[in-house]
C-alpha cells in the first residue's frame, strides 16, 4: 500500500509538471508529438489532434515530447521555429505548475489545520532568553535579518545555521511593536549543544482566508528556499550523499508518515501526506531548473544564451550537451537508487 501511495503521489507531481510545459507548449502554437505519464514501454496510449498520449511501465517519471525539441524541423510547429518567450515560457512551466500544485495544498492544509505562528511559549528560568528580555508571547519576526512567519522557520534557520557562541541578533512583536534583542547561546553538556532558552508554538491556529493565502505563500516559499540550501549544503559537503533519496526513499518517507499519523485518522494521515506532496512537487520545481544538462534548467540557458548572443546554438551542439547530461543524469539515478537501498539495510 505505501508503494501505491508513493506512487500516486509520484505521478500526481509528474504530471502536473508535465502538464505545465503541455498547455504552455499548446497555447505557444508548438506541436506536442508526445504526452506521456511514466518510463520505458508504453502499456497503452491513443493519439488525438496530433498528440499521442501514452502511460508507460515505470511511474517514476513521465515527458511531453516537443517537435524540433532537439533536432532541427522544417515545420512552423516545430519548438525551434517559436519565438525566445514562447520556448522559455514552455520550458520554464514545468517548474511554475510544481509551484501552483504545492501552494494549492498549502492553501487546503492551512484552510483545514490553520497557521503556526511563532510566538514564544516559553521563556526558561535563568537562561540567555530570559537574561535578554525576552517574553512568553513575544512573536519572532526575524532571526541574523531573516524574516521569520511561521514556528517551523525557526527550526530551519537553525538547522541551516548552527548555533555556537555567536551572538544571535532576534527581533520579535510585542504589543504591536518590533523590539530587537542580542542573545548569545549558552552551551548546555546535557543537551551537547548551544541554546538560547525558549521554546516556541508548535500549534497551529485557524487563520482569515486572507492570511491562509498570504502563508500559503510563505508555505512555498519555506521549501523553495530549504532546497536551496540544501542544495548549496549538498555540494559544500555540510549535507552527506548519503542524505540523497530517491524514489524508494520516497516510499520509505510515505511509510513512516503513514504510520506515524494512521493512529490520529484518515484525514490527518491524507494532511500529512499533502504537506509530504508540498515537499516533493517544490524540490522537482527547484531541481528542474537547475542550469544542467538535459533538465528545464539546462535548456533555459541555451535559450538565454540565444536572447544574448541574438543567434541559436546550433541543435547538434546543444543536442551533444544534453545526451551527454541524460547519460549522466542516469548515473546519478543508479547511484541514487543504490542509496536508498542501501538505507533501508542500515536504519
Amino acid at each position: 500500500m505505501n508503494i501505491v501511495v508513493a506512487v500516486l503521489i509520484l505521478g500526481l507531481v509528474v504530471i502536473i509538471h508535465e502538464l505545465g510545459h503541455f498547455l504552455v507548449a499548446k497555447t505557444n502554437g508548438i506541436t506536442v508529438v508526445e504526452f506521456s505519464v511514466g518510463m520505458g514501454p508504453r502499456l497503452a496510449s491513443f493519439v488525438h489532434k496530433g498528440t499521442r498520449y501514452s502511460l508507460k511501465l515505470l511511474p517514476f517519471g513521465g515527458s511531453c515530447l516537443m517537435l524540433g525539441e532537439d533536432e532541427t524541423v522544417e515545420d512552423e510547429g516545430a519548438f525551434h521555429k517559436k519565438g525566445i518567450w514562447a520556448r522559455f515560457s514552455t520550458l520554464f512551466a514545468g517548474a511554475f505548475f510544481n509551484f501552483i500544485l504545492a501552494f494549492v495544498l498549502a492553501l487546503i492544509i492551512l484552510g483545514d489545520v490553520g497557521v503556526d505562528k511563532p510566538y514564544l511559549s516559553e521563556v526558561r528560568a535563568g537562561t540567555p532568553a530570559e537574561a535578554a528580555g525576552l517574553l512568553k508571547g513575544d512573536m519572532i519576526t526575524e532571526i541574523d535579518g531573516s524574516k521569520i512567519h511561521m514556528s517551523r522557520e525557526i527550526m530551519y534557520h537553525f538547522y541551516f545555521n548552527p548555533m555556537s557562541d555567536k551572538a544571535v541578533e532576534l527581533t520579535v512583536l510585542r504589543d504591536g511593536e518590533e523590539r530587537s534583542f542580542t542573545i548569545t547561546p549558552e552551551y548546555v553538556e546535557e543537551q551537547s549543544g548551544y541554546l538560547m532558552g525558549f521554546s516556541y508554538n508548535a500549534f497551529r491556529e485557524k487563520a482569515s482566508p486572507l492570511e491562509v493565502i498570504k502563508y500559503s505563500f510563505y508555505e512555498l516559499k519555506l521549501n523553495i528556499v530549504n532546497t536551496i540550501k540544501s542544495i548549496g549544503h549538498l555540494i559544500v559537503g555540510k549535507i552527506s550523499v548519503k542524505e540523497v533519496s530517491g524514489p524508494v526513499g520516497i516510499v520509505n518517507v510515505v511509510g513512516d508518515i503513514v504510520d506515524e499519523s494512521e493512529s490520529y485518522g484518515i484525514h490527518t494521515t491524507l494532511l500529512s501526506l499533502a504537506q509530504f506532496t508540498i515537499l516533493l512537487s517544490a524540490n522537482l520545481g527547484v531541481m528542474n531548473l537547475l542550469p544542467l544538462p538535459a533538465l528545464d534548467g539546462g535548456r533555459l540557458v541555451f535559450v538565454l544564451l540565444e536572447a544574448i548572443r541574438r543567434k541559436p546554438v546550433p541543435k547538434e551542439k546543444e543536442a551533444i550537451v544534453h545526451m551527454v547530461g541524460m547519460a549522466l543524469l542516469m548515473l546519478l539515478m543508479v547511484f541514487v537508487m543504490y542509496n536508498d537501498i542501501r538505507n533501508i539495510f542500515v536504519r
